[in-house]
């Protein structure tokens, strides 16, 4: 059997599920599953447990706090307990969703955020969620593990970086195509014909539903997705050219703009951040 201090489901979770349990000697517990693109996680809800989303594979929506994030799998986002929030696959998506203990405290803000996921991060979770027979009757490992997982938890990065979803078909159609493909450079007049919109109307329904102009919720994807490859040691020039940007230069820049520090420098300037 698995120690007591882990719970992993592939089922819907009901309200006993992992994100209700209020057990201090259980401090992590986790769901994992495999949905497939357009299924709901799950309808508006809330649980006492704090919750962090990440999608293995795949793409989801998660609106909490009032936005709406897309959510690929370099990032995730942080729900504090008792916030309502629901998920939507954008993709087909295999998720791991852990669940914090209101006693442990202190381990990130009482707001939603943001996270970028660290590598180290990555495989903790993997981790957890498959354990492995050698870890049966080892609830010592288990319990250390845990430990480490709250603690990377707690010095995640924040990414200053939301990107907003929408609802309209037309512009789902768009975020879809530039989300398995963030180097494409169509303009926005073939994105509307891609879309079945006139130019205008897609700029309208960027603007109305994500609150961004067209050209910025492109940049925002390109800035998430050079954060991953960041966090995998590729260099400014790999990333500019798997990105779409017309130069290393050109990529470096913009990375300035919206962080306030160049690529290189990021992770580490994260990380001091919340030491």
């Amino acid at each position: 059997m698995m120690p007591n201090h882990i719970e992993v489901t592939s089922s819907i979770m009901p309200e006993q599920g992992p994100g209700w349990i209020i057990d201090a000697s259980r401090p992590v517990t986790a769901r994992v599953q495999r949905w497939q693109a357009g299924e709901i996680g799950r309808a508006p809800h809330a649980h006492p447990r704090g919750q962090l989303l990440w999608a293995e594979e795949g793409i989801l929506t998660v609106r909490a706090c009032g936005t709406r994030w897309l959510a690929p799998t370099s990032h995730a986002i942080w729900i504090p307990g008792g916030t309502v929030h629901d998920v939507m696959m954008e993709t087909d998506v295999s998720a791991c969703f852990i669940y914090i203990d209101p006693s442990v405290s202190g381990v990130r803000e009482k707001r939603c955020e943001v996270l970028h996921m660290t590598p180290l991060m990555r495989q903790l979770l993997l981790r957890f969620r498959n354990p492995g027979p050698e870890t049966d009757g080892r609830q010592g490992r288990l319990s250390r593990l845990c430990a480490v997982i709250i603690d990377e938890l707690a010095t995640l990065p924040n990414a200053p970086l939301s990107l907003p979803a929408g609802i309209d078909p037309r512009l789902k159609r768009v975020t879809g195509r530039l989300l398995e493909r963030p180097d494409d450079n169509a303009n926005l007049g073939e994105l509307a014909r891609f879309a079945g919109a006139g130019t205008r109307t897609l700029e309208r329904l960027f603007q109305r539903e994500t609150g961004l102009r067209f050209s910025e919720w492109r940049s925002r994807l390109r800035l998430m997705e050079a954060i991953n490859h960041l966090s995998h040691g590729r260099s400014s020039v790999e990333i500019a050219g798997l990105l779409g940007y017309r130069s290393a230069s050109a990529f470096v820049a913009a990375f300035r703009r919206h962080f306030g520090v160049p690529p290189q420098s990021y992770l580490k300037a994260g990380s001091a951040d919340d030491d």
